[in-house]
Order: C-alpha cells, then structure tokens, then sequence
C-alpha cells in the first residue's frame, strides 16, 4: 500500500501550494494542486461543453467548481498514483462537505484511515489579501513565487527558469470574494473531520515560510 496522504487546508494565500511542493520533494509524493488540476482540466476539455463553459466562468469569478465534476477529477488522479505505487500530498483540497463526502472514502479505501493526515495552516484575510495580490507563479510549471520582499526582483522561476507570471485569479477583489468562499464552504469542512475522528493539526500561517515547514516537518518527523 502507498504510504500516506497529506492534505493542506487553508485560505487563499496561505502557502499550502508552497508547502505541498515541499512536502512532496522531500518525501518523494505526488503533488495533486486543485488550482492546476482544475485549470489542466478547462484548458483541455471540450468547448462546446456547456456544462465545463459554465463551470469555468464560475471561476474564474472566485466561485468553486461543482464539487461533484472535481471529485471526480480528483479521484482519477488518485487512482493514477496508487497505480504507480505512490502516497499523494495535496493542495486545495478538500474544499466543501460535498466534496469531502465523496473524496474521503476513497482515500481511505486506497491508503487506510491511518494513512491520511491533515493540516490546517490559518491566515486572516487581510494577509490572504496581501500576499495574493503580489504573488506570482511560474509559466511552465505553475511553482508559487510568493509575495515577499526577497523574492520581489525575480524574474524567472529559480526551479525550472521559465517567466514568472500573475494569475488572473489573483486580484485583491477576486481574492476577497474566495476568502468568502472559504469561510462558507471549505472551514465547515474542519469539524467535518475533527467529527469523523481525523486529526487536524493547525499551523500558524502568518509565518515565514520557513517557519511554517519547520512546524510540518517537525510533526511528521514525529
């Protein structure tokens, strides 16, 4: 069986693309990020899909992606890395009950209740503001530049040197709305867990983020 699952929960800005790719490097994981997975899935798919059209316009507004149509994304990349024999770390997901319903029993089918484990990494919206609207990605691989005054004069992605670029999904007024979001469906998602008798370590987000990976890693090396 693969070893384990990691997921991050956390609002817009949070770092948990940053630390997902962290996580993964290190412990040799897939990275599933909801961001990409969703963008992969609209660029690819059929124009003249009315449903994926609407989906998309959705968000592209800040609003979430019909749980159903991304658990079922989300499971097939699953069922990929399981294939290949590996555990998964991920990032923007789980993000409604809906969503959770569906994707938590499979991930326990596949990788045993003991293999998940949860984070929580907490920001306050005004940082989520902040930190979105400043931060960049990377034009081939989508790794996260964030906002931060060292990294202000880079031009190229220190991982792989393709242009760094702005999302369109990050200005501040499309930032404040997802943060909405996250309040209304993806925090309920928190006591749904502790409920079904997950543990969810919390982590202060507001952080450098070297701090943040020093306080994951410490807890998983434990």
């Amino acid at each position: 069986m693969p070893k384990q699952v990691i997921i991050f929960i956390a609002p817009p800005g949070a770092g948990k693309g940053t630390q997902a790719d962290l996580i993964a490097g290190k412990f040799g994981l897939k990275h599933i990020e909801t961001s990409k997975l969703i963008e992969h899935k609209f660029k690819t798919a059929d124009s003249s899909d009315e449903k994926i059209s609407e989906e998309k316009k959705k968000w592209l507004e800040g609003k979430l992606v019909d749980p159903l149509l991304f658990a079922g994304w989300f499971n097939e990349e699953v069922g990929e890395s399981v294939s290949r024999g590996r555990g998964i770390v991920t990032s923007g997901s789980l993000r409604t009950l809906e969503e959770s319903k569906i994707i938590l029993p499979e991930l326990e089918r596949l990788y045993g209740k003991d293999g998940i484990t949860i984070f929580y990494i907490t920001l306050s919206e005004a940082e989520s503001i902040q930190r979105n609207s400043s931060r960049r990605i990377c034009q081939l691989n989508r790794h996260p530049i964030p906002g931060f005054p060292q990294y202000r004069d880079l031009v190229a992605c220190p991982q792989d040197g393709s242009p760094l670029i702005a999302r369109e999904l990050d200005k501040p007024e499309i930032i404040k709305k997802r943060y909405r979001v996250y309040l209304e469906d993806t925090a309920p998602v928190l006591d749904y867990l502790r409920a079904g008798g997950y543990k969810v370590i919390e982590i202060n987000g507001e952080q450098p983020i070297g701090s943040v990976a020093e306080d994951i890693l410490k807890y998983l090396k434990n």
